[in-house]
């Protein structure tokens, strides 16, 4: 954990997710300007189940239908679990530190049509699509199941933001240090845009 103050603040959960981890960074926005009061990787994988669970449709592929779809069906499973227990202990630790949470920022992609998993399985392409929806759509059931506004923000529509606060953004980073990736950039982003919604 990275953290840049301690008193209380209302601040916004911004998340970049990943197959098997995310990018959190909990944004507060003042007259001071944008402030980064945490930030972290989020597991969302067992380690002993990183072989099938971090990509599942991959870990999937050569497998007999009724066994794919019993392997998918348990990754998803572990997704929301791990993604339940892992976003309400961050949660929990910014409410224990007293800092008041506004909302949880959500980057997500372009919505997937409602295939079957052999339909997914038949075009390599919807594998790597339905595992970029998989871990997105554990952590927005984990956020809600803690009561925690969710705010879910298309990452391609940051852009004129991102114009708009690149040397804020540049700024914090140079003033926190590494990492400071395009998934931390885009977490925070995301977070700002929450703040009007939250």
């Amino acid at each position: 954990m990275a953290s840049t103050r301690k008193n209380s603040t209302k601040v916004v959960v911004g998340i970049k997710s990943h197959s098997g981890w995310a990018a959190i960074v909990v944004v507060a926005i003042s007259k001071a300007g944008l402030e980064v009061i945490d930030r972290r990787r989020l597991e969302l994988v067992e380690t002993e189940n990183l072989s099938w669970a971090k990509q599942p449709y991959h870990a999937a592929e050569a497998l007999a239908p009724k066994e794919a779809q019993v392997l998918i069906e348990r990754a998803t499973k572990a997704a929301r679990q791990v993604a339940a227990r892992e976003v309400k202990k961050v949660l929990k630790t910014l409410q224990a530190e007293g800092h008041e949470i506004a909302g949880c920022a959500l980057l997500t992609g372009k919505p997937m049509p409602n295939w079957t998993t052999e339909q997914i399985r038949s075009v390599h392409v919807r594998m790597h699509m339905a595992e970029g929806v998989l871990f997105p759509t554990a952590i927005a059931e984990a956020v809600r199941k803690c009561s925690v506004p969710l705010i879910e923000i298309r990452e391609k529509e940051l852009g004129p933001l991102a114009t708009r606060l690149s040397k804020e953004i540049a700024a914090i980073g140079k003033a926190i240090g590494p990492p400071w990736t395009a998934d931390q950039k885009n977490a925070t982003l995301a977070a700002v845009a929450a703040f009007g919604s939250a």
